[in-house]
């Protein structure tokens, strides 16, 4: 399972992300892994957004909307101090990534990887592939809330 859905959040004791990240308090991220399986239902909103969100930039609005459908059944989940995934990988993250995925359709996930990493005027470039290899340890601690 190497997809991911991610909500990134940061401290509103700082003005914006960029500053958050710079302080080991400034960014939590929570990951949920998908898995290919039966289309999820609660996804309709959100697919139905991704053509005026496609590119870098672009903004959707949502009224009622709850992230909540979006988590597995489970809560449990590991945690760790780490980085940013992307350059220039910032410290300071503190990331929770939950245990169960979740199930999407090979049609949703492909709806997802229809996503550019671009903005409109540049040329194309999907957003796959935008991790970077696992890191070792380097004597952090990965704590879970489950036994």
């Amino acid at each position: 399972m190497d997809h991911q859905i991610q909500f990134v959040h940061w401290n509103s004791k700082y003005d914006n992300i960029t500053e958050a990240k710079k302080n080991p308090d400034g960014v939590a991220i929570i990951s949920v892994f998908l898995k290919i399986g039966k289309a999820k239902q609660h996804l309709k909103a959100i697919l139905e957004a991704l053509g005026c969100i496609k590119a870098k930039g672009r903004k959707a609005h949502f009224t009622d909307f709850d992230p909540s459908i979006l988590f597995p059944t489970s809560r449990d989940y590991w945690t760790y101090q780490g980085s940013c995934t992307t350059p220039p990988c910032e410290e300071g993250v503190t990331w929770l990534l939950l245990r169960e995925p979740i199930a999407v359709s090979s049609e949703q996930m492909e709806k997802f990887r229809s996503l550019l990493a671009t903005m409109e005027c540049e040329v194309p470039i999907h957003l796959v592939n935008n991790y970077r290899p696992t890191q070792p340890l380097n004597g952090r601690e990965v704590r879970a809330s489950f036994d």
